[in-house]
């Protein structure tokens, strides 16, 4: 008969899947290489020509990123993470866990979004992703049993959602930018605005202002300031994303893959299983797909001079784009892991994976002493491309770091108390 003592067992180091920890290790990396824009830029992260320069190296780093990790990390992200919570509840359940199964499940995505707020209001990052997932994560439970073919399906079906949604608020831009010329030809004429016009003359207003030099230099100001000030700067930010995003983005941004990386768990993708052939295949006709989509975008947005519209526009296939890449990715990260080489990154970036959690919250920590003013105060001195520097640095302090914390602890300090939140139960921290 299986003891209670058996159920409450975290998964062990030794019962982890290599492949998805190496997954994990590249993924983070890569989320941090597209945060960094936001948390050293004001106002950046999608446009260049706001902040952090749009010309020679910045326009490079600009153009490669949005090329290769825009949206993918964080689709891949999204993957782990539904795989992560099905293996927990596949576990359980396969022990016998019964109920006691989903109180794991549930403790563990409500801590997630205790986590999560505590990561954004307290450590100040405006893009921050575990209270979506934790949200995300209340929703996929209900999808668990499905097979790999319809959870497919659904995922499609959610991604197609938001690609509909976008063509929607195009065509709402579109709108937009045709009554704002028309409010500015009254204004030259002298004639009096309608109450459409001028609510579209005030929201063209925020629009242009806020990439602004006048906004870029208040937002540095205010980032410049003591840690109490800049929490009571982003604080209104972060709850404007909170309220919106989990509604506006995330069922088809996040639980689209979500979905997905359930159902390539159980068609032994991500276990690195597949033949070189099959991983080839995959990663040829994804990339095909997705960087020809990406290319479009991003050669339609330098020609539009990065204007409004240009960026609205490439939006209607943001989400086939990054999709597919992202799929690339999956399909190029189990090659690497299948060939006999760079075995040394590999179990680094395993080590990296194991302490998902701590070295993605370590990240904010380091940005909170760099940028703001609580250390260097470095928020908006640095150009896009000599943020590369800062990547690259915690890249290869963590590639370092995570393997030797793990030959001395079973776990990351967080992912240990998240864990004894989940069970309930103290659990051995040091070896």
């Amino acid at each position: 008969m299986t003891t209670t003592e058996s159920l409450f067992t975290p998964l062990q180091l030794s019962d982890r899947i290599y492949s998805l920890d190496v997954m994990r290790g590249i993924v983070l990396f890569g989320i941090l290489l597209m945060n960094i824009n936001g948390m050293g830029l004001s106002g950046a992260y999608d446009n260049p020509t706001v902040s952090g320069g749009a010309t020679s190296w910045d326009l490079y780093t600009w153009i490669t990123t949005n090329m290769f990790f825009e949206g993918t990390m964080r689709s891949l992200f999204s993957l782990l993470f539904g795989v992560g919570m099905f293996v927990l509840l596949n576990r359980l359940e396969k022990k016998g866990a019964g109920i006691e199964a989903a109180n794991i499940y549930f403790r563990r995505l409500t801590w997630l979004l205790v986590f999560g707020l505590i990561h954004s209001y307290l450590l100040l990052w405006v893009g921050e992703i575990l209270y979506n997932y934790a949200l995300m994560g209340f929703l996929l439970f209900s999808f668990r049993k499905m097979a790999p073919k319809k959870l497919i399906l659904i995922s499609a079906l959610l991604i197609s959602i938001g690609t509909l949604w976008e063509f929607s608020r195009y065509n709402d831009d579109l709108k937009l930018v045709d009554q704002v010329a028309v409010a500015k030809q009254y204004k030259l004429e002298g004639k009096e605005l309608t109450k459409e016009l001028k609510e579209a003359s005030d929201k063209w207003g925020k629009i242009e202002y806020e990439k602004s030099p006048e906004a870029i230099k208040e937002n540095e100001t205010n980032m410049h300031k003591g840690y109490f000030d800049v929490v009571a700067f982003l604080a209104p930010i972060i709850t404007d994303s909170n309220e919106n995003d989990p509604y506006r983005y995330d069922v088809w941004d996040v639980l689209s893959m979500m979905l997905l990386g359930i159902a390539f768990f159980k068609l032994n993708i991500l276990s690195a299983e597949k033949s070189f052939t099959f991983y080839s295949l995959m990663a040829l006709l994804s990339y095909g797909i997705g960087l020809m989509i990406n290319y479009y975008e991003i050669n339609l947005i330098i020609k539009s001079n990065f204007s409004y519209m240009g960026f609205s526009k490439s939006y209607l296939t943001y989400y086939l784009g990054k999709t597919t890449v992202a799929i690339g990715h999956v399909a190029s990260i189990m090659i690497l892991c299948k060939l006999t080489i760079l075995n040394w990154l590999k179990q680094s970036l395993a080590a990296v994976g194991k302490m998902a959690l701590t070295n993605y919250v370590m990240h904010s920590v380091f940005t909170i002493f760099i940028f703001t003013g609580v250390g260097f105060g470095m928020f908006g001195k640095l150009q896009r491309h000599e943020l590369l520097y800062v990547v690259f640095s915690i890249w290869i302090f963590q590639l370092i770091l995570s393997p030797i914390w793990l030959k001395y602890f079973h776990f990351g300090p967080l992912e240990w108390g998240w864990r004894y939140l989940s069970y309930l139960k103290k659990y051995p921290f040091k070896k």
